[in-house]
């Protein structure tokens, strides 16, 4: 990784990701979350704040060195203990069935390979573990994504491979059969990457 992709993508996305929006969606999110879990994506450590009282252990992978400089305040402030490890989510170390919840917040549009990982996030479910998911994606309306079409490409380049035109819900469900899926826009964004997907998928 670059310059920018080490230095300037992991302040960018803090700002970015910190709103009180999104910290309402992570709530939502993650209030049901229990057992052995691991978040793909960490980034900055986000989502500690909102993690149930319950948990005190999380596994989180990021491949962005970057991100964890920033995450280090968090994690020492955080009553949770993380197992932090620059990894790629396409392709993870972890024994099969290893965990009862995973978690995803606003990744899946960055992975390069992301059906990969959604076969490892399934691969690495305990069974009937869950999936959990909150992720922005191709919008329902035709023309929101003709806009989400011809901005991708440049998407791509400021925001570190990030994708606005992914269907979300299509993606996981082609490993996943049980899947409780909200779709929306969300309030105050740009419907070009305001369309959210957020939802529960079991193994």
């Amino acid at each position: 990784m670059g310059f920018y992709s080490n230095f300037i993508i992991p302040y960018g996305i803090d700002i970015v990701m910190s709103g009180s929006p999104l910290s309402e969606y992570r709530q939502k999110l993650l209030e049901n979350v229990s057992g052995e879990i691991l978040e793909i994506g960490f980034g900055t450590g986000l989502n500690l704040a909102y993690y149930p009282d319950s948990v005190t252990k999380i596994t989180t992978i990021d491949p962005n060195p970057g991100m964890q400089k920033l995450a280090r305040s968090r994690i020492a402030a955080s009553n949770i203990e993380v197992d932090f490890q620059i990894l790629n989510g396409e392709s993870l170390p972890m024994a099969d069935a290893s965990f009862d919840s995973v978690v995803c917040t606003w990744t899946l549009c960055s992975i390069a390979r992301v059906e990969q990982a959604i076969a490892e996030v399934h691969r690495l479910l305990k069974p009937k573990g869950q999936f959990f998911f909150i992720e922005h994606g191709l919008s329902k309306d035709i023309q929101i994504q003709v806009w989400q079409n011809r901005l991708t490409p440049i998407q791509k380049v400021i925001a570190d491979g990030c994708h606005l035109n992914r269907n979300i819900k299509h993606i996981i469900e082609q490993k996943f059969s049980n899947v409780a899926i909200e779709q929306f826009y969300a309030p105050k964004l740009p419907k070009v990457i305001g369309y959210m997907y957020q939802g529960i998928a079991t193994k």
